[in-house]
């Protein structure tokens, strides 16, 4: 515990005495998780969005406009016994298009004025839960019937927007990497030019036989003093950023979007920025020091 005090003090009187250059390097770890830190942030809430989603997809099966009465209720038939539809609704025509004036009502007018009803007559299914395996099998089944124009699955959609989630998330994490590395170098570099000045009294030091631990201890905390206060500006810009993003972009889409969805980061993933920065400081410094030992 007295060694813990001790590397502390000293710390803090090294930072004191060079705060321009810690403050290029807490910048520079700031950087790093601040970007790791925003794609962790879009990842999670593609995730539940898309999670929120997927428990609400629907199958969607458009009619053409020559379907019969018989081939409307074959296809009624097939999806209600395939047992994996929860609701089974049939929009007509007139429906479908009185539905689209409601959803987009610039757009009513120019729709009304039509002569013909470009609107399909469609049913629209709500799939039970655990639905995934079995609904492609539907799917093609229900796409060669007669009278059906087209099958609409939310979930192949999403399939692909999960993708997307995966790229985003692999280069998130390769440039938090890169950046984490950038920011280890500068720690080191910071802490090397606080030995440099104290290079005498480390000699000293050593001559006189101090253990290692007190000669090094001190600039490593440095470093991860350095980290910890990186990660804590990254998640306070992280959080300022979300809001005026929230504000600016996300309140518009309100109606469309459910806001209470969309968060910030856990706070189990906020203290692991955390202890990443100050890790990431902790490196660089025992890679300063190495030549001490």
């Amino acid at each position: 515990m007295r060694a813990l005090q001790y590397f502390l003090e000293e710390a803090f009187a090294s930072l004191s005495h060079r705060w321009r250059p810690a403050i290029v390097s807490v910048v520079t770890i700031a950087a790093g998780l601040f970007v790791l830190g925003f794609f962790l942030l879009v990842n999670t809430n593609l995730q539940r969005l898309v999670s929120r989603w997927t428990d609400a997809a629907e199958l969607a099966v458009y009619l053409r406009d020559d379907a019969t009465q018989e081939q409307s209720d074959t296809v009624r038939t097939m999806i209600q016994s395939s047992g994996l539809a929860a609701e089974v609704h049939f929009a007509s025509k007139d429906e479908a298009r009185r539905q689209f004036s409601e959803d987009f009502p610039d757009l009513a007018p120019a729709a009304g004025s039509l002569e013909r009803n470009p609107f399909p007559a469609s049913y629209e299914v709500r799939l039970r839960t655990g639905a995934d395996q079995a609904i492609d099998s539907l799917v093609l089944r229900v796409r060669e019937l007669p009278g059906v124009a087209d099958v609409r699955y939310d979930r192949q959609w999403l399939a692909r927007l999960l993708a997307a989630i995966g790229v985003v998330r692999r280069l998130g994490l390769g440039l938090g990497i890169l950046l984490g590395a950038a920011a280890a170098l500068t720690v080191a570099n910071v802490v090397r030019l606080a030995l440099f000045a104290r290079r005498d009294e480390l000699d000293i030091m050593q001559l006189v036989g101090a253990p290692q631990i007190y000669i090094r201890g001190p600039f490593v905390m440095e470093g991860t003093l350095q980290g910890g206060l990186a990660a804590i500006v990254a998640v306070a810009g992280l959080g300022i950023t979300f809001l005026a993003l929230r504000a600016t972009y996300l309140a518009p889409l309100a109606a469309t979007i459910n806001l209470s969805s969309v968060r910030f980061l856990p706070l189990d993933l906020c203290l692991w920025l955390i202890v990443g920065g100050m890790a990431v400081g902790c490196l660089g410094g025992l890679v300063a020091t190495a030549g001490r030992a």
